[in-house]
C-alpha cells in the first residue's frame, strides 16, 4: 500500500458518504465488485487513470478532486 493509494482511498470513501451512498451502490455503477470498491476505499489498489476517471464520474467530481493536493507538484 502506498500512501498515495490510501489517501485516495480516503478521498473517495470522504466523498461517497458526503452522497449517502453504499460502497456496493458506487461498485455497481464504476462496474466492479464491492470487495474491490474496498480494496480501492483501503488504498488496497493501485488505480488506473481510466479508473479514477470512472469513479470521479460516478461521484460528480472532478477527477483532479481524487488527487491529494499534497501529492500534486
Amino acid at each position: 500500500m502506498s500512501e498515495l493509494s490510501i489517501k485516495i482511498g480516503q478521498l473517495i470513501r470522504n466523498r461517497r458518504l458526503q452522497l449517502k451512498m453504499t460502497q456496493e451502490s458506487l461498485a455497481l455503477q464504476c462496474g466492479i465488485d464491492r470487495s474491490y470498491m474496498g480494496r480501492i476505499e483501503r488504498g488496497e489498489v493501485n488505480l488506473t487513470v481510466e479508473k479514477i476517471y470512472e469513479i470521479a464520474s460516478v461521484l460528480k467530481i472532478s477527477p483532479k478532486e481524487l488527487l491529494p493536493c499534497d501529492q500534486i507538484t
